[in-house]
């Protein structure tokens, strides 16, 4: 639900000729939004979001809320409710299918489909629950805005901490192969090792990561890139046994 003052200055931007497209980009609004209020400024009498409760299966929902920090957004439909939206790209169909039980676990009831979009599948459901179940959800980009749990989700994430990380990894995290060369004995030999990447342009959203990472014992690194502390890595042996254990890659 957005406050007069937003919508205003939504159509204040349409006026001066800008396109739905652009406004949307700028304001974080969707288009099928702004083009709803052109005719009409004034709040319309709506219910409520209503309170949820406790997430049905809070396992489920460590994973969900680590795969919406990541590919998740949540936006209003014109008539009410919201759509929540997780991105999972084509080359994992299993991992389509665990988002789509996730969200059957959290809310169960609720339709479930997938938009085949370029290259991904948009795993979509909608309900006017989905705002107060990701209090995070806001106008604008993740990182451009606050990201902190709230008392109740970090107490799930407590609860189910690799879940959190699972869907982070599986989000905007890998598993990858790297190697070196070393001199063994006067010759030079490949070696190859595992490593798991966590790349999110979030301070908050690293900081969730890096922050669970450290209660379950899982030595990490900042890889500073270009200038950009946007990249979490997991190299060490033992941390990476971990991982591999609660994580695994992709599937």
């Amino acid at each position: 639900m957005y406050d007069v003052s937003t919508r205003k200055r939504a159509l204040a931007l349409v006026a001066q000729g800008r396109s739905l497209n652009s406004v949307s980009r700028e304001t974080g609004i969707s288009r099928s939004a702004i083009r709803s209020w052109q005719d009409r400024i004034e709040p319309l009498t709506r219910m409520a979001h209503p309170d949820p409760g406790p997430p049905s299966n809070e396992s489920a929902y460590a994973y969900l809320l680590g795969l919406y920090f990541g590919d998740g957004c949540i936006s209003p439909h014109p008539r009410g409710g919201y759509y929540l939206r997780i991105a999972c790209a084509d080359a994992w169909p299993g991992l389509i299918e665990e988002c789509r039980e996730a969200i059957g676990k959290v809310r169960p009831g609720v339709g479930v489909y997938a938009a085949q979009k370029q290259g991904c599948v948009a795993v979509t459901s909608y309900s006017r629950s989905w705002p107060a179940l990701f209090p995070q959800h806001g106008p604008g980009k993740k990182h451009e805005r606050r990201i902190a749990l709230e008392p109740w989700q970090q107490a799930i994430v407590d609860a189910h901490p690799w879940e959190f990380i699972r869907g982070l990894i599986h989000s905007d995290g890998c598993r990858i192969t790297n190697w070196t060369t070393r001199v063994v004995a006067g010759e030079r030999k490949r070696y190859e090792y595992p490593r798991y990447f966590f790349t999110n342009v979030s301070d908050d959203i690293r900081r969730l990561y890096t922050d669970t990472l450290d209660t379950l014992g899982v030595e990490w690194t900042l890889c500073t890139r270009n200038g950009n502390p946007f990249n979490i890595s997991v190299a060490r042996k033992a941390s990476v046994a971990l991982m591999d254990a609660h994580v695994g890659p992709e599937y």
